[in-house]
């Protein structure tokens, strides 16, 4: 790697919703005209790489594959540090057919030395990837979510595999089903997020390591706009269509947003976020944007 960030996508030439395993998922919105709501998927997929790397992102594509729909949500995929890829095992069946073709990705991100090792979950545990454990570079740990996706057993894996702190956080609702749905640590130390998605337990441990001057608390508007499920880059906050108020709140803190039209995802319970995957995170300190109080 040359020291840019570098991402993982899928190719959505064969993204569909033909079933429904989030309350965001519409299988019938999108039959409504199939053609024209995948001619706006791709257009959509193209316009977020674009954003990535006019941000000054690297992105690796990998192919799509017929029958696998929700391939397009790399972030699903696997939790990624310091080289060590921990590949996901998904609790639904629909997902499970994913889970050989990412893993035979990696294998061959190991081969070009992008990767530098593929560890699989132990059986029986279920971790959703990134999108249910986000590595926080300002405080260096991960937040991993267990709850509607994945297992509380999880933790210790996570823990075990990759020997840093990990903070469990338990999801209150299957409406924010991932943790990459209502929870987005800044550069900076900043923390978007969307409080009623978590137990008040979960709270209480986001309250209790993330200052009240560090939050940015997302409404039920712009949770549901599936803006919390966003990619920061530095100042940078790549993200689905806003609204106003959310502009206002990142901008007030330094931030500035890169908008990108991802409706087609928003119907299958999906947006920038998951529909990335970061490789080249690390445990060292970081030197990131320090956004303005």
């Amino acid at each position: 790697m040359d020291g840019r960030p570098q991402f993982l996508m899928t190719d959505p030439a064969h993204f569909d919703i033909c079933y429904q395993i989030n309350p965001w998922m519409r299988p019938a919105d999108w039959d409504a005209d199939r053609a024209a709501c995948q001619q706006r998927a791709v257009a959509a997929s193209r316009a977020l790489k674009s954003a990535l790397r006019v941000a000054g992102a690297q992105v690796e594509t990998i192919e799509g594959v017929r029958g696998l729909p929700d391939l397009v949500f790399p972030a699903n995929a696997a939790v990624v540090l310091d080289g060590k890829v921990l590949v996901a095992s998904f609790r639904y069946p629909e997902r499970q057919g994913e889970e050989a073709v990412f893993r035979s990705a990696f294998m061959q991100l190991k081969s070009r030395g992008l990767v530098r090792e593929v560890v699989n979950l132990p059986e029986g545990v279920i971790q959703e990837g990134a999108g249910d454990c986000i590595w926080d570079a300002d405080r260096r740990l991960f937040w991993a979510a267990h709850g509607p996706r994945s297992s509380h057993s999880s933790i210790a894996v996570i823990r075990k595999t990759f020997g840093q702190e990990v903070v469990p956080l338990e999801l209150a609702s299957d409406r924010f089903y991932h943790l990459d749905t209502c929870f987005c640590p800044l550069a900076g130390g900043k923390l978007l997020f969307f409080p009623e998605a978590f137990t008040p337990a979960a709270l209480a441990e986001i309250y209790a390591r993330v200052p009240a001057a560090q939050r940015i608390v997302a409404t039920a508007e712009e949770a549901a706009a599936f803006c919390v499920n966003a990619v920061n880059l530095d100042a940078k906050v790549i993200m689905a269509r806003a609204p106003e108020t959310l502009r206002r709140k990142l901008q007030s803190r330094g931030y500035s947003l890169v908008e990108v039209d991802l409706d087609p995802f928003i119907l299958s319970g999906g947006a920038a976020y998951c529909m990335t995957l970061r490789l080249d995170r690390t445990s060292q300190p970081s030197s990131a944007f320090l956004a303005a109080e």
